[in-house]
């Protein structure tokens, strides 16, 4: 665990208010969090984030131009502040990103490189998009992945399911935040 990093991605205020079906997600990922930070592992922030002016914005994106029809995501705005439950703490890397993985169109290798982080245990909202997306960069990019499927939420539950059941078990290992903070207890 030496050369891992925890992931806190896209859990931003308005995305929350979408995606949180009730069920303790928040007080789980803090959980997460708090277990990292204990256990010495970087906790690294991504929030996605558009300009002024949309200039990373395509036309020919249909995920884009739903984004900001549904207003999501300015640069700026409250609703794309990191939830207050999990904030960020003096000195934890946040970074912003322009697309759906936590490597597009941000700086997030070089800040891995730089602290010769291999390993990331990925969590977020959504499943679907984030979560999803940057499991495929990192297995591209050849690091070591962890997925704790009960830190990550998804508005379709099937959806969730599917994913953290049948396909990224393919690619990396799914844990409970339980079971994750139980390994690392044992480093």
């Amino acid at each position: 665990m030496a050369n891992s990093a925890l992931l806190v991605m896209d859990v931003q205020r308005d995305v929350v208010a979408l995606a949180d079906d009730g069920s303790g997600y928040l007080p789980r990922l803090r959980g997460a969090i708090d277990g990292a930070r204990a256990a010495g592992i970087p906790v690294i922030y991504v929030v996605m984030g558009l300009r002024p002016g949309d200039p990373e914005v395509s036309p020919r994106s249909k995920v884009m131009a739903n984004i900001l029809r549904a207003g999501l995501f300015a640069e700026g705005a409250p609703g794309t502040e990191i939830h207050d439950e999990v904030a960020p703490r003096q000195g934890d890397v946040v970074v912003t990103k322009r697309r759906g993985s936590a490597f597009s169109g941000s700086d997030l290798d070089l800040v891995l490189r730089a602290r010769d982080i291999d390993s990331l245990v990925l969590t977020g909202i959504a499943t679907s998009a984030v979560v999803l997306s940057t499991l495929w960069h990192a297995v591209d990019l050849d690091f070591g992945l962890t997925v704790l499927a009960d830190a990550c939420l998804d508005t379709d539950p099937e959806v969730h399911r599917m994913l953290t059941e049948k396909l990224f078990p393919q690619w990396a290992d799914v844990l409970t935040v339980e079971d994750w903070l139980k390994a690392v207890a044992q480093q």
